[in-house]
C-alpha cells in the first residue's frame, strides 16, 4: 500500500530550510574513551560546545572501575572487559568538566574541554 501525500504537504516540506539539517543536528556526536592500566585514553578532549554527546566508556582492564563526574551528574560501575553509554547535555563554550575513575583515582583522571 502506497502512502500519498498532499502536494501542498510535499512543497511545504521541501521549501522549509534547515528541516533536514536540524534532523541530523539533534544527533549527539560519539565520544570514544577507554579505562586501560587504570588511566583513560585519552585524558583530554575537546568536543563542540552547545552539542549533545555521547560518551561510550569501555573499560580495557581486567577490574571494574567507577567512572565519575560530579559536574555532569554522572557515576557507574563499568566491570572490566564492558562499557557504558552515559548522554551528555551540551556544554558551555570555555568550560572544562572534569572526570575521574574513583577506584583509581590517583591515576584516572580526565576532562572534557568545550570549544
Amino acid at each position: 500500500m502506497k502512502i500519498r501525500l498532499p502536494v501542498f504537504l510535499l512543497l511545504a516540506l521541501a521549501c522549509t530550510p534547515g528541516l533536514a539539517l536540524s534532523a541530523v543536528a539533534a544527533e549527539p556526536m560519539e565520544i570514544h574513551i577507554t579505562i586501560k592500566q587504570h588511566r583513560f585514553e585519552p585524558e583530554k578532549i575537546e568536543v563542540p560546545a552547545g552539542q549533545r554527546l555521547k560518551l561510550i566508556v569501555t573499560n580495557a582492564d581486567a577490574t571494574p572501575e567507577e567512572f565519575e563526574s560530579k559536574v555532569l551528574r554522572i557515576e557507574r560501575v563499568i566491570l572490566g572487559g564492558q562499557s557504558a553509554t552515559f548522554n551528555v547535555r551540551p556544554l558551555n563554550k570555555g568550560q572544562t568538566y572534569k572526570f575521574f575513575g574513583e577506584f583509581h583515582e590517583d591515576t584516572a583522571q580526565g576532562e572534557l574541554t568545550a570549544k
